[in-house]
């Protein structure tokens, strides 16, 4: 079986946010899956996705604080500068996190550790809403 779906998440400030339970939300169908994969892309330069601690929200915090030092906003090398302070940083922590993620499907269920959540990283002050596109693959139960 085969499924792709798009799914617009609401604008959220700055930072790091879990939207595991989202992603679950807006693809029942999972829970017809013996095994698959789900592959989620999301469809902005200036965000990102990756896989971490879904429990402890100082993690989050700490990832926000991290990469802000990394890739910090009004350096005088920048060039593009046109969309203001936290439009480059952005492009570059989204980079260095990646546009996509994979996560197993098994029994019905995403086949994660127990301590692990899907994070949408806005990088941008006032992003915007994000769309993401799902694609499912797998064998019915």
């Amino acid at each position: 079986m085969w499924l792709q779906r798009e799914v617009t998440l609401a604008p959220r400030k700055r930072g790091f946010h879990l939207i595991t339970d989202e992603i679950a939300r807006a693809l029942p169908e999972v829970s017809d899956l013996n095994v698959g994969i789900l592959h989620v892309f999301i469809k902005h330069t200036s965000a990102s996705l990756t896989i971490n601690e879904n429990a402890d929200p100082s993690v989050r915090a700490d990832f926000e604080s991290y990469f802000s030092r990394v890739a910090a906003e009004d350096e005088p090398y920048y060039t593009h500068i046109y969309e203001g302070s936290d439009d480059l940083p952005a492009h570059l922590k989204s980079s260095l996190l990646g546009s996509s993620v994979s996560i197993p499907i098994a029994k019905g269920r995403f086949n994660m550790g127990i301590w692990q959540g899907v994070y949408l990283g806005e990088h941008r002050n006032h992003g915007g809403r994000r769309t993401l596109v799902l694609t499912l693959n797998g064998e019915l139960s």
